[in-house]
């Protein structure tokens, strides 16, 4: 088949990864595929020089970005449906937001111009624009662009199970145009073992001693990532738990906030930054540390939850969205959102008992493996496309 994928930017992110792990794997399975993606600036870093040397073929609208911007929006929307017209693909499928309203309207507009129901228009939910944590208006705003795109829309493609509930319960989409597929994690960098000094030398770039027990956090330091509730936490145990240390590892508007926060509060020795890491580092960051805590408010289905536990550690996770799927008393422990005093409980059942966070960490490697393989991905998509297209490969 000829597949184009639609994304906004190619910057550090799970929607990114994903996307490129399709791409790749759909190439390999000797589909013909275009990306077509927006120009990748940003602070979070960008994934664009992954898809250098690969046989996908990749095309920038320079005027596509995050922000909505009419003038430019209207320039991408014509642009991407200059280039479908020109590609002729059997499949569009569109992630993110911008990507995903510019791309439904244009491959919906061409279909059966080169042949009968053609292209055939599938979304991926990686997360929902519209969340509790923002003005009613914005929400009503968003929802309504989504319905209108989802009627040009074939079939949408969740990363969670909790993303078709809440599209669904929001009027978005119709019962049977929605199925799950865990987004792939390039598995080997999490499954491989990692030399004991390279852990200990990472340890030590941060000032962590050896026998430490580490919780990290990996995510963006952003409004809604949930740091400022492990930090309270922290405050709570650092007295109690002299060998436990917090690690934070990524980017953003919030760093010089909360690294402020911890100096006022005494905690400099007891919370370390990394900064922002490659992708290729993130499975050497979790498996120098202990216990994964992740504390998101929003979040379609945290890689890092999948990441942490293929690298045998045990999650501690917020339930929000689609994490249940993925944590529960097997494999961690599942919290309800903003509860400091739940959180402050984890943490230190973990940081006492290396027994059962080994055990959990066993537990979530073995149900994840096979659930967030590229394979099991794919497969999902590829019947997916050829319901939509009538071929059976």
């Amino acid at each position: 088949m000829k597949i184009v994928h639609i994304i906004t930017r190619l910057i550090l992110g799970g929607a990114q990864e994903n996307t490129l792990i399709t791409c790749k794997v759909l190439t390999e399975r000797g589909h013909d595929v275009t990306l077509i993606t927006g120009p990748a600036i940003g602070p979070e870093g960008e994934l664009f020089n992954q898809t250098k040397g690969q046989k996908y073929k990749v095309i920038t609208v320079k005027n596509m970005i995050r922000a909505i911007n009419p003038a430019k929006d209207l320039l991408s929307y014509v642009e991407i449906k200059k280039l479908l017209k020109e590609l002729k693909p059997d499949v569009v499928h569109t992630h993110s937001a911008k990507a995903g309203i510019l791309g439904r309207f244009a491959g919906w507009s061409l279909k059966g111009k080169w042949a009968e129901n053609l292209p055939a228009v599938v979304h991926a939910i990686h997360g929902l624009a519209f969340h509790p944590y923002q003005s009613e208006i914005l929400n009503k705003f968003y929802i309504a662009v989504e319905k209108a795109a989802a009627k040009r829309t074939d079939f949408f493609i969740s990363v969670a199970d909790a993303m078709t509930e809440q599209a669904l319960a929001a009027g978005i989409g119709k019962e049977g145009q929605f199925c799950t597929a865990y987004s792939a994690i390039d598995e080997n960098d999490f499954l491989k073992e990692i030399p004991q000094q390279e852990k200990t030398e990472f340890r030590h770039k941060y000032g962590i001693v050896e026998d430490a027990v580490v919780l990290v956090c990996i995510a963006r330091l952003f409004m809604l990532k949930g740091h400022d509730y492990i930090i309270e936490s922290a405050k709570e145990l650092a007295n109690k738990y002299l060998k436990a240390v917090w690690l934070f590892v990524g980017d953003g508007n919030l760093s010089d906030t909360y690294k402020a926060q911890v100096q006022s509060l005494g905690l400099e020795q007891k919370v370390k930054f990394t900064g922002l890491l490659p992708p290729s580092k993130i499975s050497l960051a979790i498996k120098s540390s202990d216990i994964l805590v992740h504390c998101s408010l929003r979040e379609g289905l945290a890689r890092t939850l999948p990441q942490a536990m293929l690298c045998g550690r045990c999650a501690i996770s917020f339930d929000i969205d689609g994490a249940r799927e993925v944590v529960n008393q097997n494999t961690g422990r599942l919290l309800e959102p903003k509860n400091v005093e739940q959180l402050t409980k984890a943490c230190a059942e973990l940081i006492e008992d290396k027994d059962l966070r080994d055990r959990l960490g066993a537990a979530g490697r073995e149900s994840v493996k096979e659930k967030f393989a590229p394979d099991t991905m794919v497969d999902v998509i590829e019947e997916v496309y050829n319901k939509l297209v009538g071929t059976q490969q």
